[in-house]
């Protein structure tokens, strides 16, 4: 294990300590770095941001930042923020054809409720992919930590028996993703394929980054030999390199799968993809619940966390 992914760890260990939660979320600085990285708190912010990534010829997908409520009228608070969401993208003329679509996080609308959480989230997610439809965009179901892997799969077939649009989220750095890529790489299926931002034991995920983007590799060879629609979602240049070559390899054209890129991370790329003709993707996020998302974001890469730090030393 190289200082990489022990700063991963350590990252992702200290995401939970309300201690330092609160010495981030307070630091004056924290909403002026984190502006980098989300759109903003309330849904105009997001339709704001939105508009202006759609007028350099990238796509969207908004999620609305916060996960893992325990009481009913969070998850229907989250669900009537996405449906006010989906109406102000209509408004603005930013939904039809998948332009800017919605990525929703099933603990964000009820799985984690105790008893009946899974019925609740398939309920809300259901009401979002309705709306959705309505407007002329789709839903992705975003994939949280590996407890939850067969459920969110389960929300997904559930939910493509009405809206065969449903898109899902693999996690590469998992054992498991490889044979999920085979079960979910048939005709219509949406696939994002991401490395994983979870802190996740060796006995379902790889610990080194260099088996992660081995199993990447693999899964992407599944994805782009199918009939879906795959989704890549990385930073890595190395893995943009193989995924075009893969695609040309399978006589994908360019509409047949994107890229998909986080907001504030490699714009620059994200723009010269698009201007290739590639469709490229910004996962962009909005909300006031931003402080998990990013310490996921700086786990993820080292180059975030030296962004954060020198942020935090320049404006001090």
């Amino acid at each position: 294990m190289d200082a990489s992914d022990l700063l991963r760890g350590a990252l992702l260990q200290i995401s939970g300590s309300d201690a330092v939660r609160s010495a981030v979320v307070r630091a004056p600085v924290s909403r002026s770095v984190v502006s980098r990285y989300v759109a903003g708190e309330e849904v105009p912010d997001a339709v704001r941001v939105t508009n202006e990534l759609r007028s350099t010829n990238r796509m969207v997908t908004v999620d609305h930042l916060g996960e893992d409520v325990t009481e009913r009228s969070q998850a229907e608070h989250t669900r009537d923020t996405y449906l006010a969401l989906l109406a102000a993208l209509e408004e603005a003329d930013l939904s039809r054809f998948g332009a800017a679509e919605v990525s929703v996080k099933l603990s964000a609308v009820g799985q984690a409720i105790p008893g009946d959480g899974d019925a609740i989230a398939l309920e809300n997610a259901r009401a979002i992919c309705e709306a959705a439809q309505r407007v002329g965009t789709t839903v992705t179901l975003d994939m949280e930590d590996h407890t939850t892997t067969d459920r969110t799969l389960e929300a997904v077939r559930a939910l493509r028996e009405d809206f065969p649009w449903v898109g899902a989220v693999l996690q590469a750095y998992l054992h498991r993703t490889e044979a999920d890529c085979r079960d979910l790489s048939g005709p219509g299926s949406r696939v994002r394929l991401c490395k994983g931002a979870y802190k996740e034991p060796a006995s379902v995920a790889y610990q080194d980054g260099g088996d992660v983007d081995l199993s990447y590799v693999r899964c992407l060879k599944v994805l782009m030999g199918g009939e879906g629609y795959p989704m890549v979602a990385t930073h890595d240049p190395r893995l943009v390199e193989i995924a075009g070559a893969l695609a040309s390899h399978h006589g994908r054209s360019p509409d047949s799968y994107e890229f998909q890129m986080l907001l504030g991370v490699r714009p620059l790329e994200q723009k010269r993809i698009a201007d290739r003709g590639h469709q490229m993707r910004v996962y962009l996020p909005f909300g006031e619940d931003w402080y998990g998302y990013l310490v996921r974001r700086l786990a993820e890469r080292p180059a975030n966390v030296r962004f954060f730090l020198r942020s935090l030393a320049s404006s001090g």
